[in-house]
């Protein structure tokens, strides 16, 4: 059996307020097309296909459309809810859905939800965890014990659940979306406190195949058989290192046998750059998302503007002299006996290591009056 495993597209993402939608657009076309080469047995959407609790028309206007493309291919397709979708709205229509062997499950339930897919050796049991707080857990299954439960315990108690509904010696994958402990993290994933969110890898043991979302790096965990597809676009600048792909798993009669990243060419690349202004603007214009790190070692002004030829895509311009010499708290305090002008002579060495010229220094006498 052939599974194509994707998550985290979150569809009506904003990067700078700039909309990603056209971008989101292009990139499921590129998915649409790995479909139609690798012709998967089922696909796998491992949460967080919205970006929030309440989507733009955009971005449900796209997921309908790519719901569209994949049932027109007769292709099952599994989604669960992460911790951006509201699970309300990602659930409506999961029954008339089913009839078209898509899947989704936003909520908890009972009974967790397991989808038998057959291949040429039998039945695959797909076991569908969508995100979800300790409480609910602990609401649905403890009614009103006094039970306060981790993050990792009720994401154990929940699986433990799924299993009783998996046959003996039967192949199975496990579709989750949860922080593993140990993961590779990004600044774009939605972050827990002092790791209070984070569940532990025994937790899947038995399952053949595990089937990850919410950390936005393609990675294994210490199983080849645990893993995270990433998002399928880059979507902060600590991403800009990473390479997009979706996950082509393989079972045979006994289970796992191999997982490979299938990359995915954005519309937009997004880049994270260092130059001085004068190389940078030396260089041919480049259309990419671009995080730029100015090296010269005196304070660029307006350098968005400068750089905007250079980079008509600039997400943000930082000046390298200034993020070195600035300090965490205000370490001056105005006092009464001193002039405004060296109240800013004292500040400006401290921010910039280097004393007033005397051209700045007449200039901004003239500007204090005097």
């Amino acid at each position: 059996m052939k599974l194509l495993h994707t998550a985290d597209w979150h569809l009506g993402k904003t990067l700078m307020n700039r909309s990603l939608i056209e971008d989101q657009k292009f990139i499921l076309e590129k998915f649409l097309a790995i479909v139609d080469e690798v012709k998967p047995h089922a696909i796998i959407i491992a949460g967080d296909v919205y970006d929030r609790a309440d989507p733009s028309t955009e971005a449900v206007d796209l997921f309908d459309k790519i719901l569209f493309e994949l049932t027109e291919r007769k292709v099952p397709v599994l989604c669960i809810a992460g911790n951006h979708d509201s699970a309300q709205r990602l659930n409506f229509g999961s029954r008339l859905f089913a009839n078209k062997n898509f899947f989704i499950t936003a909520k908890t339930a009972d009974k967790p939800e397991t989808i038998p897919i057959a291949d040429d050796f039998g039945d695959v049991y797909f076991s569908l965890i969508p995100y979800f707080e300790p409480a609910e857990i602990r609401e649905k299954f403890f009614g009103d014990e006094q039970r306060r439960l981790t993050f990792d315990e009720a994401n154990k108690f929940y699986l433990d659940e799924a299993r009783k509904e998996i046959p003996a010696g039967a192949r199975s994958v496990a579709i989750a979306h949860v922080f593993i402990n140990g993961g590779e993290t990004s600044d774009s994933e939605r972050k827990f406190v002092g790791g209070t969110g984070t569940v532990s890898l025994e937790n899947f043991s038995g399952y053949d195949y595990v089937a990850l979302g919410h950390l936005h790096s393609a990675q294994k965990m210490t199983k080849e058989n645990i893993r995270y597809s990433g998002s399928p676009l880059k979507y902060s600048a600590s991403e800009a290192s990473h390479e997009k792909s979706v996950t082509l798993v393989e079972l045979d009669a006994n289970g796992f046998v191999s997982a490979k990243t299938i990359p995915l060419k954005p519309l937009h690349d997004l880049i994270a750059v260092e130059g001085t202004l004068a190389e940078l603007q030396a260089q041919p214009p480049c259309d990419d998302y671009a995080y730029v790190t100015l090296t010269d070692e005196k304070f660029v002004y307006d350098a968005a503007q400068k750089l905007r030829d250079a980079f008509p895509n600039l997400m943000n311009a930082l000046n390298k002299a200034r993020s070195e010499n600035a300090v965490a708290e205000p370490t001056r305090k105005f006092r009464e006996d001193v002039s405004i002008l060296e109240q800013f002579a004292d500040f400006f060495k401290e921010m910039t290591k280097r004393e007033l010229t005397d051209d700045e220094r007449a200039a901004l006498k003239e500007i204090c009056g005097g």
